[in-house]
């Protein structure tokens, strides 16, 4: 008798990495709603007689240089850090998506400008895009958005440009472009469902570095301004603190770090997953 196939859901829980990390990111999620509903303390609050003080039962993880409760900081910073990824990554997997189809449905010089254009706008990374940004229209979380989804673009067109090359060169594709098939409906039908998986994992990836690049801004002062919380901006003004109260830059840079670890390990757990060649083996 033969042994039944595993299910996706069995397949998930095997996938060590894909199971810690699913568990960070709702982690991530989870203080994002929250911190939509409540708050220890008011984020917004200075209480300057109760600066730097250590962690306690009033305040879970101490409070910053102005008294601010860091708990509180950390839980409405999670929340900025998914605004800024997911509406970036959606600006790059939108945009680069469609370029990379149209890259690997027309060809040609077509399929040549966009990857040259896709080049063009590697030499741009998003810190040096949202320093020009904010020289000309000023610092924000607006033009740090605007940064990050230009640094996507290229990304996206690139990872749907090969992939979408690879179906296009497969038996069903040749015999649908045999049977009187325009190009755009085989890309409709065909090669955007078949390449979609290797989209979302990107997506998972790009989510991480875009949250590592919100902070890196903020920390410059580019992104996220006051009174608006940021992960980076809470490891700016710890730096100087780094003797007196180190814990203030721990919190925001562990934050940081398992936000990213968790969508990383998402990421892979997500590849091995959703790849039909890796899940045959398992």
């Amino acid at each position: 008798m033969s042994t039944p196939a595993p299910t996706a859901w069995q397949r998930a829980l095997r996938q060590r990495s894909f199971v810690f990390g699913a568990v960070l990111t709702l982690a991530l999620i989870f203080a994002a709603g929250l911190s939509l509903l409540w708050t220890p303390w008011s984020p917004y609050e200075m209480d300057l007689p109760s600066k730097l003080q250590p962690p306690g039962a009033a305040h879970w993880l101490g409070t910053d240089a102005y008294g601010r409760d860091v708990a509180s900081l950390l839980l409405v910073g999670a929340r900025n850090s998914i605004l800024v990824g997911v509406i970036a990554v959606g600006i790059g997997l939108g945009l680069g998506t469609a370029l990379g189809l149209l890259a690997a449905a027309r060809r040609g010089w077509v399929e040549e400008a966009i990857m040259r254009l896709a080049d063009f706008t590697f030499a741009f990374p998003a810190i040096l895009s949202a320093i020009m940004l904010t020289a000309v229209f000023g610092a924000g979380i607006v033009n740090s958005i605007i940064a990050i989804g230009i640094f996507n673009i290229p990304t996206f067109a690139r990872v749907t440009r090969a992939s979408a090359n690879a179906v296009w060169s497969r038996e069903y594709v040749l015999a649908a472009r045999a049977c009187g098939k325009n190009r755009w409906a085989i890309t409709r039908e065909h090669v955007l469902p078949n390449i979609l998986p290797m989209l979302i994992v990107q997506a998972t990836i790009q989510f991480a570095i875009a949250i590592l690049a919100e902070a890196a801004l903020s920390y410059l002062g580019l992104g996220t301004q006051p009174p608006q919380p940021s992960w980076g901006r809470m490891l700016s003004e710890a730096q100087t603190l780094m003797f007196e109260a180190p814990l203030l830059a721990i919190w925001p840079g562990l934050a940081i770090a398992l936000a990213v670890l968790g969508l990383n390990l998402l990421g892979d757990g997500l590849r091995d997953l959703l790849d039909p060649r890796l899940a045959r083996t398992r």
